[in-house]
């Protein structure tokens, strides 16, 4: 029988007061019932794929036990901090977990991280796949122990390939899947995006394939590998539209690259006072569109009118548009494209988001009280679910906050744990 899982919602509002001694802080949260609930997760990733991976499958209500080194996941000393290893990194990434330390170098530790494997239904990490073998977490070992485990990690480049054991992260990937060349191609110069999209993504990818390989579990019973490597994963992302003319063989219409995302002109357009991104897609919107911006005789030009048009002339369509924007405060643009039913909206700042009317009044940040850092902001879980809705019911662990309750469910002594965390 597997060792009790954790359930619950954090409130969004937790009272100013800490719990009494003695409370456990569970006490205070409401019963979850994620799409997850009952699935245990070992976790032993670190930086931010592996662990956005492992709080996507908290938050939909899995029982992620996040193993640490003695020294922690390096992103709890990554920004600003109100005490030591639960920096802003750490925090944002890893709330409905429990964080257990384990040396690994030390035999008895191994023996216990598999152990815990016995119990588990999910094993995820996030070295490459030289290292994991070398410690001996690699596929074989751990489903030697758990024939029913799901083995999920992300890694660089494709597992079995030349480059599957060489380093990668955010920034390298972005260069090699072509988005550096995309901001040299659009703004004249090569460029990160200022997001690790990467990271994310792939994160993403290696939850639902995690959630996937558990569904198939249940129709088979076998467990499986999953792997997500970031290289090729990224690249299949980027050319989804931008294979475009290259999807022919031999290429048609300019090959490789979707022209209007190409544009110079593709950006938020200024107007008298300020930006305002706008987008019209179709023949009945540009038909609304150019009499509000005062061009109704652009309906009678081929190049406006169409949209092959449109898209043999992008550069010139949205000049056009970028120097009608200028005429008008952004205030009445808003006004004037909601009227004709055209997508459009303000260009927001990372700090106006957290008291945007909208997103507060759907309940989009919870703002609550963390035992140890005070008071906290973190976002909501935005997929939703009519019938077993995820939530967040643990916040962000301190580095062996959960030493003695998970590893005392396996049966170790006060000794033992002492010995093999640290």
């Amino acid at each position: 029988m597997k060792p009790p899982v954790l359930q619950g919602e954090m409130q969004s509002e937790v009272p100013p007061d800490p719990a009494p001694a003695g409370e456990p802080l569970h006490a205070k949260l409401a019963t979850s019932a994620g799409p997850l609930t009952g699935v245990r997760v070992i976790d032993l990733t670190v930086n931010v794929l592996g662990p956005v991976a492992t709080m996507i499958l908290g938050d939909m209500g899995a029982d992620v036990i996040k193993v640490e080194t003695p020294e922690g996941d390096p992103n709890r000393q990554n920004g600003p901090s109100r005490n030591p290893n639960m920096a802003a990194m750490h925090l944002n990434m890893n709330r409905n977990k429990r964080s257990v330390t384990l040396n690994l170098k030390r035999p008895e530790a191994r023996d216990a991280l598999l152990r815990m494997v016995e119990s588990a239904d999910v094993f995820i990490h996030s070295m490459r796949p030289a290292a994991a073998k070398r410690l001996g977490v690699a596929y074989e070992d751990i489903a030697a122990r758990n024939p029913r485990i799901v083995y999920g990690y992300g890694c660089g480049y494709m597992p079995g390939g030349p480059r599957e054991n060489d380093p990668a992260f955010d920034d390298v990937v972005q260069g090699e899947a072509g988005i550096a060349d995309l901001m040299l191609r659009s703004v004249g110069q090569a460029r990160y995006l200022p997001t690790v999209i990467v990271d994310k993504f792939c994160g993403y990818m290696l939850a639902s394939g995690v959630a996937m390989a558990l569904y198939a579990r249940e129709r088979t019973g076998l467990g499986q590998m999953v792997r997500v490597p970031m290289l090729e994963t990224i690249v299949a992302f980027n050319l989804q539209e931008h294979l475009y003319g290259g999807a022919f063989d031999p290429p048609m219409g300019g090959g490789v690259g979707y022209v209007r995302l190409l544009s110079e002109h593709r950006r938020p357009y200024e107007t008298s006072d300020g930006h305002i991104c706008v987008l019209a897609v179709n023949d009945e919107q540009w038909k609304r569109l150019l009499p509000t911006l005062g061009r109704p005789e652009l309906l009678a030009d081929p190049v406006f009118a169409t949209h092959e048009g449109r898209m043999k002339n992008i550069d010139r369509v949205y000049g056009m548009v970028s120097e009608q924007m200028k005429t008008r405060p952004t205030a009445q643009w808003h006004e004037l494209l909601d009227a004709i039913d055209v997508p459009n909206g303000p260009v927001a700042r990372f700090e106006d988001m957290l008291s945007d009317p909208y997103l507060n009044e759907i309940g989009f940040f919870h703002r609550y009280r963390h035992p140890t850092e005070g008071p906290m902001v973190t976002t909501a879980v935005p997929t939703q679910f009519s019938g077993t809705p995820g939530g967040i019911h643990l916040p962000p662990p301190q580095l062996g906050e959960h030493n003695d309750e998970v590893l005392g469910w396996f049966g170790y002594s006060a000794e033992d744990i002492a010995n093999i965390t640290r």
